[in-house]
Formats: structure tokens, C-alpha cells, sequence
């Protein structure tokens, strides 16, 4: 299934623009506007004659353009015209973002839309859902005003996502913290393209280099582990399962109108399937990134240096509650840093550069952790409050990084200064965490995925 016209569509219809600004399809139109989006955006309402200096049509077969791409928001009694509308424009690909169908029991006209566009060979992403988002070619059909849900930045997470509420905040939260995404995908009811399209789709995108999903319900559970078990050998795919208690799996099917399944079952499908099952939206996001920004490790060894001995403590319980592995320091490294910081630094792992640690003496312990033939991943541990610690850090663990020796995964707590200070890494692709069991929950999925 080829679902490229979702993401560069070069013509594009709207149907059900209201002049009404806070009305759904209003919306969609202001953010493709606003959006930077480089292709032809075409509307549909009989009862205007223009709206946002657009030509309005009646119909969207009046339009004299071929069409790629239909983003449908109508209300639910008039989306099957619509989608009949389409095919009679030839129209194969459309978003319907209309909720109103097996979601709130209404599944004998669901079913009817569904059969129909099979029939048809039509596509459809929805109903019920908040459509899709590209950073790379800006096309956006989210009906979530854009000073209300920031839009992302190019990067190379790809998410997945059965709920609009979910995909909306983590993709806001996101945005804020400077993380790079290529597609977003709210796919609602999964009428007809389901998250074992997508994620196939996906599979075949380069600009895509890790999938992130949260599902509550799969549609067809044999060619979802088919399809999973075939990506995952070629990308890492990161999931969160929604509705795995009882109560939980009752709310799924009022949810999306699909019935969540047993936990148990699931959480086997996923593990045979080469799926990166997280606990949690957090852990996602945070695998996510580490899978997007640093290499694959050459082993399973962690280094941590520091310069808080609490939050080396607390890094070293985390990486052994994991079952994951400490470094031991090589002889070499140990004799040249001796020499460089004296009695005062603990030359071991955690490797503690005390409170009085100056930008040099990281730049210092880095570069000797980098060509320390013992480990394999480093966990910097950075307090900005300390008072030798100039912002120059950041530069440090930038050159670092771009060295390409190993991950370098960074933990830093505070405020405002922190951070500001945070935002400059990750902007060049240095994931940062405010916790060290973030930081290490990350490494464990990494490590998950490249079989250490």
C-alpha cells in the first residue's frame, strides 16, 4: 500500500471550510496558510463564495485541478457524500478527521464508509482522528490551532498515533523541548489504513528513522506482527500500549471503537515481533530521540562521570536495576587522569569530578572516557548550579558528540539556566534528561534493540 500522496500531496482539498474561524475546517485551512506549505490548497463550501482569499466550491468535482489529497470535516451524516464526491474526482487518498461513527456505537455506517472506499480503492486516514502532520514538506491537517500546538522540527521520529489527545500533547511537549520529528500520524478508527500500514509505509521512508507508536487496540493482529517483525529488522519501533488494565481496556472501546485485548498477549505479540515495548509516553519519547540522534553501541559498558555524587549513586542503582553494565576505568586512563586532577577526584565509576569540577576537567575526563577502550556509552552527568562550571560545557560535549566515537547521553537537573543550556545539546543532537533512570531507561531500549 503506497500512502506517499498523505504526505506530498501537491494539490490538496478541504472539505467543509467554514467561514467561522473556531469551526474545525477553518482551522485546517489557516494552518496550511501559516504552515510554509508549498503545494495548491483548494475548499469546499456550497453556502461561501471565498474564504481567507480562497475560491469556495460547491463540490469538490467542480474543481477544475486533478487532486491528490482530501482532508474531509464535515459532520458525520455527510462524509459518505463526501468521500462518494471524491471518487467521482478520482480522488484515492483522504483524511477524514469527522468523529461521529464506531466510536460511539455508530459502526453499521463505518462499516458502510469502509466498504464502499474498499470497493472504490480508496485510502482513508480516520475517521475520528486528527490526521497528519510532515515536517519535511510542511503538509498539516491537524485541526489544533498552531499557537495552541506548536509544530515540530525536522528530525527523524515518525509517531504513530491512535489518539488525537495523545499525538497532540506529546507532539506540543515535543516541540517545546526541541526534539526533531519527520511524520506525525493520528489515524483515529483505522477504518481503512491501519497502524500496520502506517508503520510499513514508514519502514520504507528515509527520513524516518525510528517509529514511535501508541496503540490501544490492533486491527488485524497477524499482519501486525508480520509487518512489525519485517520493520523492526530495519528500524527500531517504539511502542506504548494503551488499555492494559480492565478499566482501560473498557475505555479503548469508547474510545476508538476497538476492543483493547489482553495486556499479557500483547506484550508477547510485541516481544516476538522485535517491538520496544515502553512503559510509558516518557519512555517512548525519550527512546525515540536516543534512537534519532546517537550511534549504535559498539557494547553494553556505561561510563558515568559526574560532578554530584548523589546523582552518580543514582546512576550507578539505575544501570544495575537494569541489569545493564558498569565500566571499569582501563589502567592507562586511570594513570594519565591521576596526574591531571590528584587525590581529589574518585578515578573510578561513577568517576566523581566533585563540586568544584571546571569545564577543562570534563573536557578532560571526556576525551580520556572516549579513547578508554573499556567502555562503550557515556553518561555525562552535568550540574550547571556548581560554580566553576561555565555554559563552555556545552561546547565540550558538543565536539565530543560529533567525534562519532560513542553515545554520549547527558543528565542535567535544574531551572532556567539548566535549561537553556539543554536546549542548545539536544538542538545538536545531544539527548538530555533531568533524571539519571531516564537516561538509563533510554540506553536499556537501546541496547534492547541492537541485541546486547
Amino acid at each position: 500500500m503506497t500512502l506517499d500522496k498523505f504526505f506530498n500531496a501537491k494539490n490538496i482539498a478541504i472539505i467543509g471550510v467554514s467561514r467561522n474561524p473556531n469551526k474545525i475546517g477553518h482551522i485546517i485551512l489557516r494552518n496550511f496558510i501559516d504552515s510554509g506549505y508549498n503545494g495548491n490548497i483548494f475548499i469546499v463550501n456550497p453556502n461561501a463564495g471565498s474564504i481567507l482569499n480562497k475560491t469556495s466550491y460547491k463540490k469538490v468535482s467542480n474543481i477544475n485541478e486533478d487532486i491528490d489529497l482530501a482532508v474531509i470535516a464535515v459532520p458525520a451524516e455527510l462524509v459518505f457524500d463526501s468521500v462518494k464526491d471524491c471518487n467521482k474526482k478520482r480522488i484515492k487518498n483522504v483524511v477524514i478527521v469527522t468523529s461521529g461513527f464506531s466510536e460511539i456505537g455508530n459502526v453499521k455506517e463505518e462499516n458502510k464508509l469502509k466498504d464502499y472506499m474498499n470497493k472504490n480503492k480508496m485510502k482513508c486516514i480516520g475517521v475520528n482522528c486528527l490526521g497528519v502532520f510532515d515536517a519535511h514538506t510542511k503538509l498539516d491537517t491537524l485541526f489544533l490551532p498552531r499557537y495552541r500546538l506548536k509544530r515540530p522540527k525536522e528530525g527523524g521520529i515518525s509517531f504513530v498515533c491512535q489518539s488525537g489527545a495523545v499525538g497532540s500533547t506529546i507532539l506540543d511537549l515535543a516541540t517545546s523541548q526541541k526534539h526533531g520529528f519527520s511524520k506525525f500520524i493520528s489515524y483515529g478508527n483505522a477504518t481503512n489504513v491501519d497502524e500496520s500500514d502506517l508503520i510499513e509505509y514508514l519502514s520504507k521512508d528515509q527520513l524516518t528513522k525510528v517509529i514511535c507508536v501508541y496503540v490501544e487496540a490492533v486491527k488485524d493482529g497477524r499482519k501486525f506482527m508480520k509487518v512489525c517483525s519485517n520493520v523492526s529488522k530495519l528500524k527500531p519501533i517504539v511502542l506504548v500500549k494503551g488499555g492494559i488494565s480492565e478499566e482501560g481496556n473498557k475505555a479503548t472501546l469508547s474510545h476508538t471503537g476497538s476492543l483493547a485485548g489482553n495486556a499479557k498477549v500483547y506484550s508477547a505479540a510485541f516481544k516476538q515481533s522485535g517491538i520496544i515495548e515502553v512503559k510509558n509516553l516518557q519512555e517512548m519519547l525519550d527512546a525515540g530521540r536516543t534512537f534519532d540522534s546517537v550511534m549504535k553501541p559498539k557494547g553494553n559498558r556505561i561510563q558515568v562521570i559526574t560532578n554530584g555524587g548523589g546523582y552518580g549513586i543514582m546512576a550507578t542503582d539505575s544501570i544495575i536495576e537494569n541489569n545493564l553494565k558498569m565500566a571499569e576505568v582501563g589502567k592507562e586512563t586511570k594513570k594519565i587522569l591521576k596526574k591531571v586532577f590528584g587525590k581529589n577526584v574518585t578515578i573510578s565509576n561513577p568517576m566523581d569530578l566533585v563540586g568544584d569540577a571546571t569545564t577543562e576537567m570534563y573536557r578532560t575526563a571526556i576525551s580520556n572516557a572516549l579513547s578508554d577502550k573499556n567502555n562503550d556509552i557515556l553518561l555525562v552527568i552535568a550540574l550547571y548550579q556548581t560554580p566553576l562550571l561555565t555554559p563552555d560545557i556545552v561546547d565540550v560535549i558538543i565536539e565530543a558528540n560529533n567525534l562519532k566515537k560513542k553515545p554520549i547521553l547527558v543528565v542535567s537537573a535544574g531551572g532556567e539556566f539548566t535549561e537553556v543550556l539543554k536546549e542548545n545539546l539536544e538542538e545538536t543532537g545531544v539527548p538530555c534528561f533531568t533524571f539519571p533512570h531516564q537516561a538509563v531507561s533510554a540506553i536499556k531500549y537501546l541496547l534492547e534493540y541492537h541485541g546486547r
